[in-house]
């Protein structure tokens, strides 16, 4: 478990009860890591990272290795070496042996450091032993130091629960946030000038040997890394920041949906409550930016139209003032508390020990059955709903569009497990026209969400404004117009997608 805290917090970290009763003075020793790579990142690439670090007299190779379908834990394999370069004789048995070729060995070099003063303070008591650290540096590049403070816990001895509850009151009494970013993961972010850039959703391999309690657990972690990521690009007002926590948000809630059986317990429902409520103070930067795009062509080929400047103008308004909503939410306590109790609950939430046996065994069924029983599912819900389409009314299309977006995010979770030649080019296909379907939808949804922005923003002007009045209507008429060419783009994908044979068998 890790935490992300501004350095002048650590004032505070000795005046925490928990730390307080501890016996034992802390230990404190100076780290410098020096992270190895070629010059294509290949290393990183691959889901893999080489480490040298000094600590005292003595240098330590470490070796990791990502796992798609473990978002947050890696595997590694460490070794105490002679001197500072790594010793790559010891990366036979790892994962980075199958990359030990001559011309890899030649293009290996230091891309960048972590020079860190590292304080540990022992936790315990006859049942739990957790060491806490707390590193306090930078991670220098050949051009750029950045400032790092974090805190990490790791559990030696106990149980899961006791370190997040750990966690929790360091969180709460330092305003502590939850990290998912590794050392090397900002490193990377530096050298390559994408601090605080939007991040778009990780692949996800589910094991074939996964049971479906294991599967949610990967989805859910990886759908809330995805979330967590986006914080800094939001905060610092990026519309794609925006829009990418949100896409975190939906694929998360998709997938307690989709794994409803498994979810049957009081801390679920809270959690789920808390997830509707971000999405709530999300959703109108999101839909006020995209109207702000649709406007912006129109003010620049309609200048002459009176009463478009002030309407575009109050639009713009509107957006900043539900961006700033958005950035609130995502700075405030709430939030921090959100993603921490998120992380709690996936991994040593009430779901992952049922009482109910009927959902401990719905549990322990094979993720590679459950996955295609929800795509059957999904799929008969569209396939029904599909089929008339033209004839839906606004608010029965906007439930479809909700079944589609689920489907889609199920196909996108489950597809490691159809992984034949056939089944890969027939899911290709299957995304592809289902990715058709759900933008014909959502631009349907775009519309009737404009028409009411706009209606709203009208209401105060009809009389006292009627220029700015007949810009609205106007506006309206050019969204309402799309809507006969979004219905036949949605029924086009769909009679498309009707045609395909299902990918998972």
């Amino acid at each position: 478990m890790k935490l992300d805290l501004a350095p002048d917090s650590l004032r505070a970290l000795k005046k925490i009860p928990l730390l307080r009763a501890q016996n034992g003075a802390p230990k404190r020793r100076l780290e410098v890591s020096v992270y190895f790579d070629t010059d294509g990142h290949k290393l990183r690439k691959k889901g893999l990272m080489l480490r040298v670090r000094r600590v005292g007299g003595r240098y330590i190779q470490t070796i990791k290795a990502n796992g798609h379908s473990a978002p947050l834990e890696r595997d590694e394999w460490e070794a105490e070496i002679a001197g500072r370069e790594p010793d790559l004789r010891l990366a036979e048995g790892t994962a980075l042996e199958p990359l030990m070729t001559k011309k890899f060995r030649r293009q290996l070099k230091p891309l960048f450091e972590t020079r860190v003063r590292r304080t540990v303070y022992p936790i315990g008591d006859d049942n739990n032993a957790i060491v806490l650290a707390v590193d306090q540096g930078t991670i220098d590049t050949d051009v750029r130091s950045v400032p790092l403070c974090e805190i990490e816990l790791e559990l030696e001895r106990g149980t899961a629960t006791q370190l997040f509850d750990v966690a929790r009151e360091l969180a709460e009494a330092l305003s502590a946030r939850v990290a998912v970013k590794s050392k090397s993961e900002r490193g990377y972010e530096i050298i390559d000038n994408k601090q605080e850039m939007p991040a778009k959703a990780a692949r996800i391999d589910l094991p074939a040997a996964a049971t479906t309690r294991d599967a949610f657990k990967i989805i859910g972690l990886t759908c809330l890394k995805q979330i967590i990521d986006n914080e800094s690009a939001l905060i610092k007002g990026d519309p794609e920041g925006v829009h990418q926590m949100r896409v975190g948000l939906r694929r998360l809630r998709a997938a307690t949906s989709l794994f409803a059986a498994l979810l049957h317990d009081p801390q679920t429902v809270t959690i789920k409550a808390e997830l509707k409520w971000l999405a709530g103070e999300l959703g109108p930067a999101r839909e006020l930016e995209v109207l702000v795009q649709r406007v912006a062509p129109m003010k620049r080929r309609r200048r002459r139209w009176r009463g478009m400047p002030s309407l575009s103008h109050e639009i713009a308004e509107q957006r900043d003032a539900a961006l700033k909503r958005a950035q609130d939410a995502v700075k405030s306590a709430r939030f921090r508390s959100l993603t921490f109790d998120l992380m709690a609950w996936l991994q040593t939430g009430q779901w992952t020990s049922p009482q109910d046996d009927l959902v401990r065994d719905r549990g322990d069924l094979p993720i590679a059955v459950y996955a295609a029983e929800q795509l059957t599912r999904r799929w008969r819900k569209v396939r029904k709903k599909g089929k008339a389409l033209a004839k839906l009314d606004a608010r029965s299309r906007h439930k479809l569009r909700i079944q589609t977006k689920k489907l889609r995010y199920a196909a996108e979770f489950f597809a490691s497990l159809f992984s034949n030649k056939r089944m890969v080019k027939r899911r290709k296909r299957f995304l592809a026209a289902l990715e058709r379907l759900q933008d014909g939808l959502g631009d349907l949804n775009d519309i009737a969400v404009h028409e009411k922005h706009i209606a709203a923003m009208n209401v105060h002007h009809r009389r006292s404004n009627p220029s700015r009045a007949f810009a609205a209507g106007l506006l309206t008429g050019r969204e309402d117009a799309r809507t006969e060419a979004a219905i036949t783009a949605a029924n086009e994908a769909y009679v498309d997608l009707s045609k395909i044979k299902r990918f998972w068998g």
